[in-house]
């Protein structure tokens, strides 16, 4: 019997007695096992081994050795299967089996390939907090509890705190009415409430104690002074307050209602923004320019004396025109609308508007000089050319980079804090007063260096003691604030625990 040869590279052809039969033992010991009769079996039933014997004109066709314990009979093909045909339905990932003789076992199937599945789709990144404008929202605290403190009209200048909170609060705003806007309206209302009715309830409390009647009020007297009280719950208005109470030696000097209730004017302004929101942005995504800068157009009537609207609602208007461009930046910046501007451009107008701003300021100026808080419409023109810039280098931080990451914990608690802390700060700088006053008690201040030193740093004893009184109401009453978010209360929410979570 003699077997197909094939080429072995040197020109020779082998006669099947070398390489098939080291072939064969292997597949054999292979797939057979030991105890296979071998290759004897196959001569005795006149089949040779590996390879079955084909015409002269034919390709000779390898085959492939049956599983082990495939019946063998005497007419000798029971061991014998095509080989290319299952490499190639390997290859292909099909079933097809080669052709098999009679009787045999089945070929063991090869597991078919199927196709690779696609990855998943990974899920879209939930936006998180932006940490620029976080920080940006807590300097703009720090700067208005400074600026109650020392009283310093620069400070309106070097920078425009409440502009810059409006424009936060408005970019807030936009993104959140991507839900239902009754739905967002009434959450907005639900957190900023609760806080302000924890403070109304301190301020009122002071009020009637101190001997306070509504109804005898002169500003506000009779029945109406008792309605005004509502806006202490809802401040849909300016709350009412007499401007002088108690003696001017006592603890705490006369001119204490107007502080402690004079920054209510924010939450006032801030509620009819939230109320007007819904419409203010549909209007911004129709008329961009228009919706931008009527706000300013309207600074120009109501805040130069052109048309003036007299008490309290005068006020509401003009502090809703004032800033009314700075809250329309923020739909801006969270539409990505500002970003389309080129920043040459935005910055160039911005410097000019602002220049016109203090131009104006300059031939206006009110009885503490260059506070743009008494300056309307310089105020409106500074904060909104303040604002664009301030967007316009907006880096989107996830993270606080660099030396701002010591003071994460800080920018994260005063975020968390924010209502807490712009309400009650004027009343606890008030506080430091009578606290610092303690001081002249002591012994060796009988001194008069030692009496002097402290007349001439009382300024700077408030400070340094604002800031744990500040603290104290965040322990104390803040966690209000949670409360109404409808969140779990926390006394000093300022992130560690996420943090070392995350580390962990």
């Amino acid at each position: 019997m003699t077997h197909p040869q094939e080429p072995s590279g040197q020109g020779n052809w082998f006669d099947g007695s070398e390489r098939p039969l080291r072939r064969e033992s292997e597949w054999r010991r292979a797939v057979e096992g030991p105890d296979n009769p071998g290759p004897a079996a196959g001569a005795a039933s006149g089949t040779a081994w590996p390879y079955e014997p084909v015409a002269a004109d034919t390709a000779p066709a390898p085959v492939w050795p049956a599983a082990a314990g495939s019946a063998q009979t005497g007419q000798g093909s029971a061991l014998y299967a095509t080989e290319p045909t299952a490499r190639f339905a390997e290859v292909a990932g099909t079933a097809a089996l080669p052709a098999q003789a009679p009787g045999t076992r089945p070929l063991p199937q090869a597991a078919p390939r199927s196709a690779p599945e696609p990855a998943p789709e990974a899920r879209p990144k939930r936006p998180g907090r932006d940490r620029y404008l976080d920080l940006l929202r807590s300097l703009a605290l720090i700067r208005v509890v400074v600026y109650h403190l020392f009283g310093w009209a620069w400070l309106t200048v070097l920078f425009p705190s409440m502009g810059v909170m409006f424009a936060l609060a408005g970019s807030l705003m936009a993104r959140s009415l991507s839900r239902p806007a009754i739905g967002v309206i009434r959450g907005r209302i639900r957190r900023l409430l609760p806080p302000m009715w924890a403070f109304s309830v301190a301020v009122l409390a002071l009020l009637f104690l101190g001997g306070w009647n509504p109804g005898k009020d002169p500003d506000n007297g009779g029945t109406w002074g008792w309605i005004s009280l509502f806006n202490y719950l809802v401040p849909i208005g300016a709350p009412s307050f007499p401007w002088h109470l108690g003696d001017k030696a006592g603890l705490l000097e006369d001119t204490w209602p107007a502080q402690a209730a004079g920054p209510l004017w924010y939450i006032r302004a801030y509620l009819w923004f939230v109320i007007a929101s819904p419409l203010l942005l549909w209007a911004f995504r129709k008329v961009p320019w228009a919706t931008l800068l009527a706000p300013l157009a309207l600074t120009a009537i109501v805040g130069t004396g052109l048309v003036t609207i007299p008490g309290e609602t005068g006020n509401a208007v003009s502090d809703f025109a004032v800033y009314g461009s700075c809250w329309v930046l923020g739909f801006a910046h969270q539409e990505g609308r500002l970003k389309e501007i080129p920043r040459y451009l935005a910055v160039s107008c911005s410097a000019l508007v602002m220049a016109f701003g203090l131009w104006w300021a300059s031939g206006h100026l009110g009885p503490d000089g260059w506070d743009l808080n008494d300056i309307p419409l310089a105020q409106a023109a500074w904060s909104f050319g303040f604002v664009v810039i301030l967007l316009q280098y907006s880096p989107s931080w996830q993270e606080l980079p660099g030396r701002l990451a010591k003071w994460d914990w800080f920018v994260t608690l005063s975020n968390n804090r924010a209502v807490t802390i712009y309400l009650w700060h004027n009343m606890l700088i008030m506080a430091t007063v009578p606290i610092i006053d303690l001081a002249y008690d002591l012994p060796f201040m009988e001194n008069a260096r030692w009496s002097g030193a402290l007349d001439s740093t009382y300024m700077i004893w408030m400070f340094v003691l604002v800031w744990p009184l500040i603290a104290l109401s965040i322990v104390g009453v803040g966690w209000i604030e949670d409360l109404a978010a409808k969140r779990s209360p926390r006394l000093w929410p300022d992130g560690r625990k996420k943090r070392r979570a995350r580390a962990a």
